[in-house]
């Protein structure tokens, strides 16, 4: 506490930081996070005081954005309650679950393209489902990351280049590490040097393929202004 007979202009903050009126929550969020607010005024264009914003109101916020993004990455929304109406959660999750199918449909009717040579090696039909997997965790992975970064503006026109690059690097290092593990099993469980080249080459690509559309997806719908919280991982 300052004595009494010190002068306000001696002990007040000349350069506040101010909060417009107008600024979204998101946005207020991150002005406490970089500058490291306790709190802020809130003036309009005039200079008037129109009140103030305290760390705790910023936490409240910051959580209900978390809560939202997890939801999100189920294709859900904030308004579905654990303890909502039936038909209600119905409708809002049969949407995401319609898209999923669409592309489930899709991906199968790719395989069915190779559906003489499966025939033909039963043991790739055993095999596809490791080399889906892989990719499509690969992919989540480089997916969370950056949906996060783009929440905390991390990410920009200038840096979202390199990252595809440095995803698609750890993409190819990842593919070089698990496909010579799975070339290795593939040829002591089959006996098959040919089979477990192929099915180390198909990890390494959807390795690859996997962590480089899980960088653009997120950044691609966001120029289409579509929440890639809510739509990347059904796509990915």
């Amino acid at each position: 506490v300052a004595d009494t007979g010190t002068f306000i202009s001696k002990i007040m903050t000349k350069d506040p930081n101010i909060i417009d009126p107008d600024t979204n929550q998101h946005e207020v969020a991150r002005i406490f996070e970089n500058a490291d607010l306790v709190s802020a005024a809130v003036v309009d264009q005039n200079g008037i005081l129109l009140g103030r914003i305290t760390i705790d109101d910023v936490v409240d916020v910051i959580r209900e954005e978390a809560d939202e993004s997890v939801l999100n990455m189920a294709g859900l929304k904030k308004e579905d309650d654990i303890f909502a109406p039936i038909i209600q959660s119905t409708k809002r999750r049969s949407l995401w679950l319609g898209a999923n199918l669409i592309t489930a449909l899709l991906a199968a009717a790719s395989i069915g393209i190779f559906e003489a040579t499966i025939e033909k090696i039963v043991t790739l039909a055993i095999l596809m489902p490791i080399v889906a997997s892989m990719g499509g965790i690969a992919g989540m992975q480089s997916l969370a990351l950056v949906i996060r970064s783009q929440a905390l503006d991390q990410i920009g026109s200038s840096n979202s280049r390199l990252l595809i690059y440095k995803e698609a690097a750890i993409g190819f290092l990842n593919g070089i590490l698990w496909s010579s593990v799975v070339a290795i099993l593939v040829y002591l469980w089959f006996d098959s040097i040919f089979l477990g080249l192929v099915i180390a080459s198909a990890l390494m690509i959807n390795l690859i393929i996997g962590a480089i559309s899980g960088v653009s997806l997120p950044l691609v719908l966001s120029k289409l202004n579509i929440d890639p919280a809510l739509a990347g991982g059904v796509i990915l």
